[in-house]
């Protein structure tokens, strides 16, 4: 640190503390990514094969909910898109991804 003052070493067995904080840091390491996948990676990728589940099983008839808080009878499914009946003679086309979660049957009573 100070360029003219030498640094002074202890006289002895430096070698064991040293091995045994590097052994700390990869064990240190390990821990972090256990944690990491515990909290973070698990958790995200169960809820997105969930979420792919949903959107592959739509099929017409379904009620759903859209990520823009709109209630919704299935009418058409195509590969990208899902048409959703909204009210009487009203319909509105969505990107199957826009679908958070899909209704009990009979939740949506105004729609005939």
């Amino acid at each position: 640190m100070i360029p003219f003052i030498s640094q002074a070493f202890a006289d002895g067995s430096a070698g064991a503390p040293q091995a045994l904080g590097g052994m700390f840091q990869f064990v240190m390491l390990g821990v972090f990514f256990l944690i990491f996948w515990l909290l973070i990676w698990r958790p995200q990728s169960k809820r997105a094969k969930e979420h792919k589940n949903l959107v592959g099983g739509l099929s017409k008839g379904d009620e759903v909910v859209t990520s823009g808080g709109i209630l919704g009878r299935v009418s058409g499914v195509t590969d990208d898109y899902v048409t959703l009946q909204v009210a009487n003679n009203m319909e509105l086309n969505f990107q199957k991804s826009s679908v958070v979660a899909a209704l009990p049957k009979g939740t949506i009573k105004a729609i005939k």
